[in-house]
């Protein structure tokens, strides 16, 4: 689990806009190279999050993101239309001498017709991941404010 601290720049119903610093711990991260949706190579990103604690402007939070989910979506939406246009280039292969074609045209038509369904597919498959909590950075809790050591009174 990736964790961050930001704070709270505005609220939406059930979720919350957070301003962040990318930290060291990206660097450390097994999905640093494709995790793009943060905003890129920026230092400071705005990254809307479940709110489940009641967060407020102005509070500073730790957020966090299941690494695993990320890597679902990353394998849906870059390996699996890869796999779909070789698997589909391969049926054409194969099927060409029943369709009556060369198997280079067979094999470049399936494949990318497959190739075109299985984005269709990753787009609609997309759109419902993205409604689902579990693919969606949370906010674990409100940090509390340290409270100056002059400002502690000691019993005595």
């Amino acid at each position: 689990m990736a964790t961050e601290q930001g704070v709270v720049t505005k609220i939406g119903i059930g979720t919350a806009w957070i301003k962040t610093t990318k930290s060291d711990a990206c660097k450390g991260c097994s999905a640093r190279n494709s995790c793009h949706a943060m905003g890129g190579d920026d230092v400071e990103v705005e990254v809307e999050v479940v709110n489940a604690v009641n967060a407020q402007p102005g509070d500073r939070v730790v957020i966090s993101f299941e690494t695993s989910s990320l890597l679902k979506a990353t394998f849906l939406i870059y390996t699996f239309p890869i796999l779909c246009l070789l698997a589909g280039a391969l049926a054409g292969r194969e099927l060409a001498p029943l369709l009556a074609w060369e198997e280079s045209t067979a094999a470049g038509i399936i494949g990318f017709s497959v190739f075109f369904v299985s984005m269709l597919f990753v787009h609609y498959k997309a759109n419902r991941m993205g409604k689902k909590d579990q693919y969606r950075p949370h906010i674990l809790r409100i940090m509390r404010p340290q409270v100056p050591e002059s400002e502690c009174t000691s019993a005595g």
